[in-house]
């Protein structure tokens, strides 16, 4: 049971690491939360930073999921919730980071890492879906809303098991409530496109 926890408690611990945060502060000496749309992920510091940092972000966010799944097979002696359990908790991190006064990101490379960890065919297909629609439209929360969407749809349909239809409805309920702002933006036609101006205060 301790390990179980330690699991948990370490993967939330892992995903509240803010690498937009941080790589902000690193290279431009500014909280990117006060600039751009405000949102701490790899889309707002595209547009703060640019394209460098913001493959950075993305890399790293992604890989915190990748690890906390790890993290959780290897303590959770391969119990299939444990693994959940940590990924969830990731993700949980990086959207109310403890180290951060709880105002992080929203979720979705982090996510993206957890997913394509436990269920890597789904989180493919609806990754490929995610890009057209990004490359489609430019709006980067319309690709996120899609790949939430469509990761338990994929998951049902290759059969896999009941855990990871769980998990892939609640990561996209987690998606859904957290680009809640994005959703009213893209109805009202407000929503800022990708390759729009830098600082422009709305958007991922």
């Amino acid at each position: 049971m301790l390990e179980q926890i330690f699991a948990v408690v370490s993967s939330y611990l892992l995903g509240s690491v803010s690498f937009s945060i941080l790589i902000a502060k690193w290279v431009k000496g500014i909280d990117i939360r006060q600039h751009g749309s405000g949102n701490a992920g790899a889309t707002n510091t595209l547009r703060v930073l640019g394209k460098g940092p913001a493959a950075g972000v993305f890399l790293l966010d992604v890989a915190k999921g990748v690890a906390a799944v790890w993290i959780g097979q290897w303590l959770g002696n391969g119990n299939v919730w444990m693994t959940v359990l940590c990924g969830m908790a990731a993700v949980t991190g990086h959207n109310w980071p403890i180290w951060f006064r709880f105002k992080g990101g929203k979720g979705i490379a982090t996510t993206i890492g957890v997913m394509a960890t436990l269920a890597f065919l789904p989180a493919l297909f609806a990754g490929i879906a995610a890009i057209a629609v990004i490359a489609l439209t430019r709006y980067v929360s319309l690709g996120s809303l899609v790949f939430a969407a469509l990761m338990p749809v994929f998951v049902a349909l290759f059969g896999l098991r009941e855990e990871l239809l769980w998990t892939s409805l609640l990561v996209g309920l987690y998606a859904f409530v957290r680009h809640r702002t994005n959703i009213v933006k893209l109805a009202q036609g407000k929503e800022n496109k990708l390759g729009g101006k830098k600082g422009v205060p709305h958007g991922e």
